[in-house]
């Protein structure tokens, strides 16, 4: 376990992203939910998170009810703060436009303000079942970067100074906003998703050298950039949507000099993931009890030497990215 910057909130390694359990793109069901959270559990993860966002509330409600019997200080729960779930007075259509599979019973509400941060917050704990949650990050403040600044950031710092939470952060896939709650805030994390991958290192740029200099831990999300380093083939997403020719076409490179060193792409994806030493835990999801057995599995095969050396003689990795 590694504490989150000067929070000392731990973390583990591997981190379950409980976004498919909200219905991400297909549904799940409650046991299938259930099994997976429980799938992790056994194979040692303690790092769970999830958001509103995810489902309507259904991810939190799921995941709250799958850790209900577990012992609540043996594990480390995130979730989010930014979009307030309001009522649509009619449950007509689903919410395949936002990416889930659940009818469309309630809006999305983007609030950064200070009382949107309690107001979602409390919520939140009311779908997970809980009392409290130990990290919360503000979700994806991209267009509202001004308030979540001058409002929702100063709400969160008076919720950790409470003791309500223990860690508070940002998490979004674009790095010049981390970076810049990096350097200007106190944050203990930052979520970075799908900018920090084999795909794409564009974090090295501006985000892992002012999280190593501030001493602020990052958490990688979207390891697998949306399953295109999980399993390539034509018709793959890449960051959500479909991947472009190029970046197929990439990855099955990286795929094919994986194993040729005879290991798995999905196992060198995690890897280099958790390789920079900004990095304390990676964050994976899964929608099933297999899927996360496999990421277990993957995260805890060595990948040899020889693979990164190939990727650096072959430009497919750049010469200053960290490797295990």
């Amino acid at each position: 376990m590694t504490t989150l910057g000067r929070s000392g909130v731990p973390v583990s390694p591997l981190a379950l992203g409980c976004a498919a359990l909200g219905n991400l793109y297909t549904p799940v069901t409650d046991a299938e939910a259930h099994a997976t959270v429980r799938a992790a559990w056994r194979r040692g993860v303690r790092t769970f998170d999830t958001a509103p966002h995810y489902g309507l509330g259904l991810s939190e409600r799921r995941l709250g009810a799958a850790l209900g019997a577990l012992p609540r200080d043996a594990y480390t729960l995130s979730t989010k703060v930014g979009r307030l779930l309001e009522p649509a007075g009619t449950a007509d259509g689903d919410d395949l436009a936002a990416g889930f599979a659940v009818p469309a019973t309630h809006r999305r509400v983007w609030d950064f303000s200070a009382d949107g941060v309690r107001r979602s917050l409390t919520a939140s704990l009311e779908r997970l079942g809980l009392d409290r949650v130990d990290i919360v990050y503000l979700h994806d403040p991209d267009d509202h970067a001004g308030q979540a600044l001058r409002e929702a950031y100063p709400a969160l710092e008076r919720l950790r100074a409470e003791g309500t939470v223990g860690a508070i952060g940002v998490g979004m896939n674009r790095t010049a906003l981390l970076t810049r709650f990096v350097r200007d805030t106190d944050v203990d994390v930052v979520l970075c998703a799908g900018r920090y991958t084999l795909l794409d290192q564009s974090a090295l740029a501006d985000l892992l050298p002012a999280a190593t200099a501030r001493g602020t831990s990052v958490v990688v999300g979207g390891a697998f950039n949306s399953g295109l380093l999980a399993d390539p083939r034509p018709g793959a997403a890449y960051d959500y949507a479909r991947a472009p020719d190029a970046l197929l076409e990439r990855a099955l490179r990286l795929k094919a000099v994986a194993e040729r060193h005879g290991t798995t792409l999905r196992a060198a994806a995690l890897a280099f993931c958790a390789a920079h030493p900004a990095v304390a835990s990676v964050l994976v999801g899964a929608r099933s009890a297999a899927e996360a057995e496999d990421c277990a599995d993957r995260f805890a095969e060595p990948v040899p030497a020889a693979y990164w050396e190939e990727l650096r003689r072959t430009g497919l990795l750049p010469p200053d990215a960290p490797v295990p």
